[in-house]
């Protein structure tokens, strides 16, 4: 996950960010919850790639179906 989230104290306070960006997180997952696609997101934050949109959901998932809640 090292090339899709980056926490560095000196970044946003340590909030996690899109590695190479920063654009937070949950920033994607805000736009998710209000009904806005990725397209939209991606669009909105040129800075973040579809491909770490992609792994984090995908790793998200995988955290949910497995019951693994920490980080």
């Amino acid at each position: 996950m090292d090339a899709v989230v980056s926490v560095n104290p000196n970044v946003l306070g340590g909030t996690p960010v899109f590695a190479g960006s920063r654009v937070p997180i949950e920033s994607l997952f805000d736009y998710l919850r209000h009904g806005r696609s990725i397209d939209y997101f991606l669009e909105q934050f040129p800075t973040v790639k579809r491909d770490q949109v992609n792994a984090l959901l995908d790793e998200a998932k995988a955290r949910a179906l497995s019951g693994r809640a920490e980080a």
